[in-house]
C-alpha cells in the first residue's frame, strides 16, 4: 500500500493505491470527506489483508481532498477518475467502484462513460440526472445501493426509482443509519462489499 499523488493533465490529487493483481476496487469518497474516510472505517485495512488491489483518490470535489486544483465541475471529476485509474492499472483493467453521496453520482458517471464490473453505492445523489436515465439500460452488471433509514439528503423513494431502472440493483436498507451509512455500519458495509467482489472479480 502507498500513498502517493496522481497527477491528470495539471491537476495533482492524493491517492493510497495497493497494486496487487487482480480486479482492483476503486473509492470515490463524499463531497465532505477526502480519500482517508476509507482508512477510519477500517476497510483499508481489510483490503490489504486480502491482497485486493485498490485505489482511494482525493476527489477534485471534495472540500477536504488534498488536491494542487479543486474543482466542483462534474465532467472534470468523471475524467479525472478515469484517468487516475488508467494511469495506474493501465487500460486493460476494469474496476468496482465504490462511491459514497457525491462520489456515488461521479460512479455513475464513471459506468455511464466506461467499462465496470459492478458499482457499490451509498446513498448516490442526482440519481435523476436525464443524461444518467438515459444509460442506466446498459448497466448490465451489479449494482449494489446503500441507504440509512435516517439519511436526510437522499430518500429511498430516490433510490428505488433508481434501482428499478437498472437491470440488476439490490438495495440494503441500514436501519437507524445516516447519510454516509457505511460509517454508521463499517463491518456490515465492508461484508456486503466484499460479497458484491466475490460475485464479479
Amino acid at each position: 500500500m502507498l500513498e502517493k499523488k496522481l497527477r491528470v493533465e495539471n491537476r495533482e490529487c492524493k491517492a493510497v493505491v495497493s497494486n496487487e493483481t487482480g480486479t482492483p476496487i476503486m473509492f470515490l469518497h463524499g463531497f465532505s470527506y477526502n480519500s482517508d474516510i476509507w482508512l477510519k472505517i477500517g476497510i483499508r485495512g481489510a483490503l490489504v489483508e486480502k491482497n485486493i488491489p485498490f485505489l482511494a483518490l482525493d476527489m477534485p470535489y471534495g472540500k477536504n481532498s488534498v488536491c494542487t486544483l479543486k474543482s466542483s465541475d462534474e465532467e472534470t471529476n468523471v475524467t479525472f477518475a478515469v484517468e487516475a485509474f488508467k494511469n495506474e492499472f493501465g487500460p486493460e483493467r476494469t474496476p468496482v467502484v465504490v462511491g459514497a453521496s457525491l462520489g456515488g453520482y461521479i460512479a455513475l458517471r464513471y459506468a455511464s462513460r466506461t467499462h465496470v464490473k459492478a458499482l457499490m453505492l451509498v446513498s448516490p445523489t442526482r440519481t435523476d440526472r436525464p443524461q444518467l436515465v438515459q444509460a442506466y439500460e446498459r448497466f448490465t452488471f451489479p449494482v449494489r445501493i446503500v441507504w440509512g433509514s435516517k439519511d436526510i439528503i437522499v430518500s429511498q423513494r430516490e433510490l428505488r426509482d433508481m434501482a428499478g431502472k437498472l437491470p440488476d440493483a439490490k438495495i440494503s436498507v441500514y436501519e437507524g443509519a445516516g447519510h454516509s451509512a457505511y460509517k454508521d455500519e463499517p463491518g456490515r458495509f465492508i461484508k456486503e462489499l466484499f460479497d458484491l467482489y466475490a460475485q464479479v472479480k
